[in-house]
């Protein structure tokens, strides 16, 4: 284990696992160095079934370069719906070359146009459309341009198959033994080449801003009660990645509190915090709690959310990084975790286990050792909370790392009964995350600076590619995209 970039710390990500040291190198050097195919769990029923009972027409588009919502856009105007009828299950990043489902609300034949950059395949009707989350997850083939020390990656990837192994001993203290591999290593075993690799759930740094981490500082004053503090963690907090122009604008807000001012020198691209400026700008006379309030809820309602599920995350990555100050194993539980059972469903890919968060138990010292002979079967996960008001904090020694750090932060489960959007009731979620790992190197001779060292692993819906991609590398967050 060694500490995490200092980008990282601030948004509660404090270490690697992995101790070797990082490929160096780049990612995104061409849209198709970062492959993304969405792992569908949605079914269909033939293109010629009723459009009566199944009035939503499927499709499977694999898309270069296309933001999701530019894409919606697009397709809807050569087809002549609105906006509104076509759905999709994940958004997907623009500067890569992502497959994925779409729906469009339609009860007439639909002729799939030709669209620049775009390959679209007819696959059946349903009876509702896709909504975010029908996804089981996503599969990916990510390109390492440019790597100091490609070599590094077999290392690195044995490390992480003993954090994510039975075998391994990474992140095991002396008192978690029950006669297997020591603390030391003595005695352990050696994951195999094919053992899946593991590493801390993390939610990933784009949750929170990649270039301006924000979001779950405007979350925890919100939880706080503070709408003051909130917006002005979205408006000011200047950071050197923006635009100078930019800067100075927040920086003349935290001086001035001049909300009718401050509309001249935010940019018109940051709609968001003028919609806040507007709100505030309306009030006779100073600002109290309501219109701080009001200008929160000035944004989107997704955005809303998102704040509060921001700090949600936050807090989450400060559980996994005490537990692994505190020598807790993220394979197996001990006294006192919460477990969560693994997802039976019938339609899920070969390719992932995933996480049946309504299905928990709490583990004491009876069930120590049936519940670890669960998680050795990827039949269980043990979880941590995302805080909401139903939260449940953990016994034992998780629990103590749990009030910790809320105790760290202000905060407690109740904080989180907020009105309207931002109301949160909570989950729990996975604190490891295990893939099986294709790594492939270029031959020296065959090497050119794009494409040294491909990595390919599948993920669960919820989980950042970025935080397997970070142990590999060790850069700054803001080149992980």
């Amino acid at each position: 284990m060694r500490p995490a970039h200092p980008t990282e710390h601030a948004v509660g990500m404090t270490a690697y696992v992995s101790d070797t040291d990082g490929t160096g190198g780049r990612l995104r050097a061409a849209d198709d160095h970062f492959r993304v195919r969405e792992l569908e769990r949605f079914s269909t029923e033939p293109i010629d079934a009723s459009t009566d009972a199944y009035p939503h027409f499927v499709f499977r588009a694999t898309l270069h370069g296309w933001d999701t919502n530019d894409f919606a856009a697009r397709i809807s105007d050569a087809l002549g719906v609105s906006r509104e009828r076509i759905n999709w299950a994940g958004t997907k990043d623009k500067y890569a070359v992502t497959t994925q489902l779409f729906s469009v609300y339609s009860t007439d034949a639909v002729d799939l146009p030709d669209i620049n950059d775009a390959e679209l395949e007819p696959l059946g009707r349903a009876g509702r459309s896709l909504e975010f989350g029908d996804l089981a997850g996503n599969a990916f083939e990510v390109v390492i341009s440019d790597p100091a020390e490609p070599a590094n990656a077999t290392d690195i990837a044995r490390e992480l198959r003993a954090f994510g192994s039975f075998d391994g001993t990474v992140g095991r203290t002396d008192d978690d033994s029950d006669g297997g591999p020591s603390a030391d290593g003595s005695g352990a075993t050696e994951p195999s080449d094919s053992a899946p690799i593991g590493v801390p759930n993390y939610f990933g740094q784009q949750r929170f801003g990649s270039r301006r981490p924000v979001t779950h500082e405007v979350g925890l004053e919100i939880a706080r009660g503070d709408w003051e503090g909130a917006v002005m963690a979205y408006l000011g907090a200047p950071t050197e990645a923006e635009p100078d122009g930019t800067q100075a604008a927040r920086t003349f807000i935290e001086e001035t509190r001049d909300w009718q001012q401050a509309l001249d020198r935010f940019p018109n691209r940051l709609r968001y915090e003028r919609s806040m400026l507007h709100e505030l700008a309306a009030c006779d006379g100073d600002p109290g709690p309501d219109d701080f309030r009001a200008a929160l809820e000035s944004v989107p309602s997704n955005l809303q959310r998102l704040f509060v599920h921001a700090a949600q995350s936050y807090a989450f990555n400060l559980f996994l990084g005490e537990r692994l100050e505190r020598g807790l194993p993220f394979d197996r539980p001990v006294a006192g975790d919460g477990v969560c059972f693994t997802d039976t469903g019938d339609d899920i890919p070969a390719e992932l286990t995933l996480p049946d968060t309504d299905r928990l138990q709490r583990v004491d010292e009876r069930r120590i050792q049936s519940v670890t002979r669960h998680c050795e079967r990827n039949r269980a996960f043990v979880t941590a909370p995302l805080v909401g008001t139903d939260t449940e904090l953990a016994d034992g020694k998780p629990g103590e790392i749990e009030r910790d750090v809320l105790d760290d932060l202000g905060l407690e489960p109740g904080d989180f009964d907020l009105p309207g959007e931002f109301h949160s009731t909570g989950t729990r979620r996975p604190i490891l995350l295990r893939t099986a790992l294709g790594i492939e190197q270029a031959e020296q001779a065959e090497q050119d600076e794009s494409d040294a060292l491909t990595l390919s692993f599948s993920l669960p819906k919820g989980s950042y590619a970025t935080v397997v991609l970070r142990e590999f590398m060790k850069v700054d967050p803001i080149h992980l995209g």
